[in-house]
Formats: C-alpha cells, structure tokens, sequence
C-alpha cells in the first residue's frame, strides 16, 4: 500500500483487532517469600537463590537445636515474620521477666496503654500515705493530634470515691508526662494498710467531652512496710470493677483527727478537733460545708454541746478548735463522747455526713484512745477515727 506526501494511514477496526500486540505468555508475578524463602528450623533448603542462607540452613551434620540462626534471625528482623514452629512460638513470647527490655513492654495493655512510675511511703508516725508520681511513658493516643492531656487520680478502695480522690495537675498534647508531684492521704491507720487498696488511674482530660479512661493498677497497702519508700514501673491495666459487695451499714464518711487530754489543773476534759480528711461530698458541686458538733453524754442539763466554725466548699477542713468539759477525772469512765461531722446548707437542714463515738462502750482505736486519756492525766493523745454513717438516734438532727 503506497501513501502520497502528506496522507495518513488508515486502518479498519477489523484490521485493528487482528494485530497481535501481546509480547508471549504471561508470567506469574513473583512474590517476596520467593526472594526470602522460608524453612522450618533445621531442615535442608530446596531453593537455592541465595548461597549464604542455603549455606546458614542446610548442613546436614548440625541439629535443629544447634543450627546456626545468625542469617534467618536478620530476615525476622527487616520484615516482622518468625520462622518457628508453632512448638516454638510460646517459647519465645513466654521469656523471664528480667530479660524484658526495660525500654520495651512486656505485654499487649503495656503496649497500647503504656507504664506508669511512681512511689508510696506510709509515714506511720504522721499516719500519712505519701504518693510520688513521677511519669508515664507510651501512653495510649487519645486525641485527633495523635496525643493525649494526662492526669493522674487517686483512690482508695473501699471507700467513696469522691471523698477520697486525689489528682494530679493536667499535662498537654504528650504521650510521655512528667508529674513529679506527691499527694497525700492524712489519718491512714495501720488497719487501713492491712485492708485497703490505693487505686491508681491515667485519664486524658477533655475540654469539650468527658474525661476519658487511658488505663490502671492497683496497690494492696499490706506490701508497704512503714516508712520505706517503694517504687514501682508497672504496666497499665484496662478498667478493672469495683467490688460493691462490702458492708454499706458502716459505710465510711471520711476520716477526724481528735486530740483528748485531761487537765489536772482545770479539772477538765480537753477535747480538740484538728481536721478532717476525705469527707464524703454533700453538695451538688462535689464539696461539702463542714462543721464538728461534740456532745459529753448522758448530758442532763443539755449543756455539753459545742460546735465548730463551717469551713467552705471543702472535703479537708482544718479546725484546730479545743472544747473544755468541766467535769472530775474519776466521773469519767461513765462518759461517752460523742463527735458528729455536718454539711452546713443555707435555707434548709444541714446534712450529716458522718460520726464517732468515744467511750467505755467502744471498740478498738476508740476505746484504746479514751483509755488512753484516762490513764495518762495531763498528756495531749491525737488519734485518728473513721467517721461512719452510723450513730445513736438521737444525734441524727440537727
């Protein structure tokens, strides 16, 4: 077919079709376990692509248990697979715990959750629970950015949580916070130690939504020893539940500290009320408006009632009040000494929120420390009570 100058060629559809534009057979596209073939420990190579790994996994003479792994273990490396048998798999996520990494994580929650360093002492003179918290490190994304803002709260179990918790300060856009801040529990009794459990909770804080939960532990108080320092590094857990199965008749209301002393010179009995601690929240802002009523009963002439200044919009008062009961030393083994703890409400009748009885009819601390007070004339004793949501009738209104 001849063309003049300046003419293009014209081909038919029929013409198009019937070109043959394919090259040859198409062939397999290779995949990468072809260029890194992957053998059972201690068998021979098949594949003979690579001289070094056909050299590293084939030598008759050497058993599966000796044979070198040097080559196969750079391969693990650069693309993420094992080799091993199934046999061989728990082995090696099953390693002692002092070969772990310190760097690394040792377990799935540690890895999407991340660790928490911190500290306890219990400063049993001062019967005071010190909480150091250091840092945190690889903590769960919470945030779009990739990031979280941080904080860490403070529990112990049983008891209410809002009377109780402590927390941190908020840390911003870090997956790695540094705190270094101690909070403190006052009026920590020894039996709290053997029974409690300080919970320990990392929560990203949000401006716009609730507070999120990023992971826990807990600590049984018992492994403290009294004014020894004890660290922990320990991998966050995921939301554990509370037990609510305990006694709610005794429910604890926070905690009183009471300093009793009988003045030889005044013929009377001292009693002082220092503070609070952990009281259980009345108000609807999550405070209460404390104030301590005290009464020296049997009380015939209605004359043995005293009561405190209200401190605002808090669940740790400070009063550091002292009450003086004229009354002879020898009457007052037939005493009880009754302490009521009372939210103070404007327009309406204020809330009890917890009491303490002292006296011969006691038990344990509180019986021991009116004892106390009995046989050591002229000594100031302070003492620690629980405050419970129980008490004789007849102090419950006020």
């Amino acid at each position: 077919m001849t063309l003049r100058k300046g003419e293009k060629m014209t081909i038919s559809i029929q013409e198009h079709m019937a070109i043959d534009v394919c090259p040859g057979p198409i062939k397999p596209i290779k995949q990468i376990s072809d260029y890194f073939p992957r053998f059972p420990r201690g068998l021979p190579a098949t594949v003979g692509r690579s001289g070094t790994l056909r050299s590293a996994v084939s030598q008759p003479s050497v058993s599966p248990a000796e044979a070198p792994r040097e080559e196969d273990e750079d391969v693990d490396q650069l693309f993420g697979a094992y080799g091993t048998t199934p046999a061989e798999q728990p082995a090696k996520c099953q390693a002692p715990e002092e070969a772990v990494d310190p760097e690394g994580y040792e377990s799935d929650d540690c890895t999407t959750l991340g660790t928490l360093d911190f500290s306890l002492l219990y400063d049993q003179e001062n019967n005071a629970l010190h909480c150091t918290i250091n840092k945190a490190k690889g903590l769960k994304p919470m945030d779009h950015n990739g990031l979280a803002d941080p904080y860490v709260k403070l529990h112990l179990l049983p008891g209410a949580s809002k009377a109780n918790k402590l927390r941190t300060k908020t840390l911003r856009n870090t997956l790695n916070p540094t705190w270094n801040e101690t909070l403190t529990y006052y009026g920590i009794t020894d039996e709290d130690m053997i029974r409690k459990t300080l919970r320990i909770s990392v929560c990203d804080e949000d401006k716009f939504r609730h507070n999120e939960f990023i992971g826990e532990t807990r600590i049984p108080l018992k492994k403290l020893k009294p004014n020894q320092t004890k660290n922990f590094n320990i991998c966050l857990e995921k939301q554990l539940p509370i037990d609510k199965t305990e006694d709610k008749s005794l429910e604890e209301r926070g905690r009183i500290l009471i300093s009793l002393k009988y003045s030889s010179q005044k013929q009377a009995l001292l009693v002082g009320i220092i503070r609070c601690a952990h009281l259980a929240a009345m108000d609807a802002n999550g405070y209460s408006d404390p104030y301590v009523k005290t009464y020296l009963k049997p009380d015939e002439d209605k004359k043995s009632k005293h009561k405190t200044a209200v401190k605002k919009k808090t669940l740790n008062p400070e009063f550091n009040e002292e009450f003086c009961y004229e009354i002879k030393h020898g009457d007052l083994a037939k005493k009880t000494l009754e302490v009521t703890v009372w939210d103070y409400d404007i327009g309406k009748s204020n809330d009890f929120i917890g009491g303490v009885v002292l006296g011969i009819n006691a038990k344990g601390e509180r019986l021991k420390h009116w004892f106390d007070c009995l046989k050591n004339k002229d000594k100031k004793i302070e003492r620690w009570h629980t405050l419970t949501n129980e008490l004789p009738g007849a102090v419950l209104s006020d």
